[in-house]
């Protein structure tokens, strides 16, 4: 379990960098500024974890060997693409928040398994690293759910109705 821990904490660290590289340009295309906000906390976030995350393996003197997380790369090119083809503000708004809620839930796994993993080894300090970055993910799913529920969605929802 242990070797399964240390692998996935390594994937994370590589799916945290990919999260900043793209977070900034995300925050950039959005158009709401409730949305530009809650993206913005979300990369404080992520730079929150990884740091947290670098720590842990430098603490289990882990070696830096890079894993590409398919999944996370898959993610970030569909949000790409759906971006790409939406050209409304509002729907872009719409079609971003719901990309990112995709990858945050996601993550919200991923966190939450490793903390009961960690759990499991009697890696008390290690499971409140992970416990708390699930709570940061389960934060931001929550500002982006009433984000999308009382403002965004109904925007372009309003839009998609609209006669051509």
């Amino acid at each position: 379990m242990n070797d399964l821990l240390d692998h996935n904490v390594r994937k994370f660290a590589v799916t945290e960098m990919q999260m900043k590289s793209v977070l900034s340009g995300w925050i950039n295309k959005a158009e709401n500024i409730r949305l530009k906000n809650v993206l913005q906390r979300y990369l404080d976030y992520v730079q929150q974890n990884k740091e947290g995350l670098d720590a842990f393996i430098e603490e289990e003197k882990l070696s830096s060997l890079n894993l590409l997380n398919k999944v996370m790369n898959a993610f970030i090119e569909d949000t790409e693409l759906k971006l790409t083809k939406c050209t409304d503000p509002e729907v872009k708004d719409a079609c971003l928040l719901a990309s990112v809620q995709s990858i945050n839930h996601f993550k919200i796994s991923l966190y939450g398994t490793a903390a009961a993993f960690a759990k499991a080894m009697g890696k008390e300090k290690a499971a409140m690293l992970f416990h708390q970055a699930e709570m940061n993910e389960k934060q931001i799913d929550e500002s982006l759910s009433q984000l999308a529920e009382q403002e965004i969605n109904e925007k372009a929802k309003i839009l998609a109705t609209l006669p051509a």
